[in-house]
């Protein structure tokens, strides 16, 4: 079983490893920057099944680190939740077959009541309508599943959350995201008590 457990990893490891690094990635930071931090609209996250899961925690952790951020469920918006969109806001998308129909008609839906909103597409398959027509795309690399059956979401959601964390972590850096600014938004648990604990270290004089 161990050797087992080590083939996991390496599999999953090589599929990071893969994953397409190109300019896309600075596009989508300047293009949440602009919209989030200059516009002051948010990113609404979505996706359906494990990547809506994957949507969420990304919203999340945006949130958390200075960059507004809500997830929306692509179901639910047909149901009313499309309200939640607003003029500046900007898409980020996850649907691992770029196929994904709920993705597909929530475009549609929001263009409906925007037409100007742009989105961000994260997918393994670049040569959908639907990554061919987003603003910014960012593909995974397409990784097999290391689910014995290849079927089951394993190796794409993980890389689809360090997509994920690349985003957070850039755009951490574009915006200069403090301690200070961390330990506002962490009030309860273990890390508000440490962002707090650092922050007060930093502003005791040396003796």
């Amino acid at each position: 079983m161990i050797e087992e457990i080590n083939k996991i990893l390496r599999h999953e490891a090589n599929a990071i490893l893969n994953i397409p690094v190109n300019y896309s990635y600075e596009k989508a930071v300047n293009l949440i920057y602009e919209h989030v931090h200059v516009q002051h609209g948010k990113v609404v996250a979505s996706g359906m099944g494990k990547a809506g899961q994957i949507a969420l925690n990304i919203a999340t952790t945006l949130s958390s680190t200075g960059t507004p951020a809500v997830f929306m469920h692509p179901a639910e918006a047909q149901h009313g939740d499309l309200g939640i969109i607003q003029p500046n806001d900007v898409l980020l998308l996850i649907s691992n077959s770029g196929k994904t129909r709920e993705i597909v008609e929530l475009i549609g839906l929001v263009r409906n009541l925007y037409s100007h909103i742009p989105y961000i597409l994260i997918t393994s398959n670049p040569e959908t309508d639907l990554a061919q027509n987003a603003n910014v795309l960012l593909p995974t690399g397409n990784p097999q599943e290391v689910c014995i059956l290849g079927l089951t979401p394993t190796t794409s959601t993980t890389v689809m959350t360090v997509i994920g964390d690349i985003l957070v972590v850039l755009l951490m850096k574009k915006i200069n995201f403090t301690h200070e600014e961390y330990a506002k938004r962490h009030h309860g648990g273990y890390l508000g008590q440490k962002s707090r604990f650092m922050v007060s270290s930093k502003e005791k004089p040396k003796q």
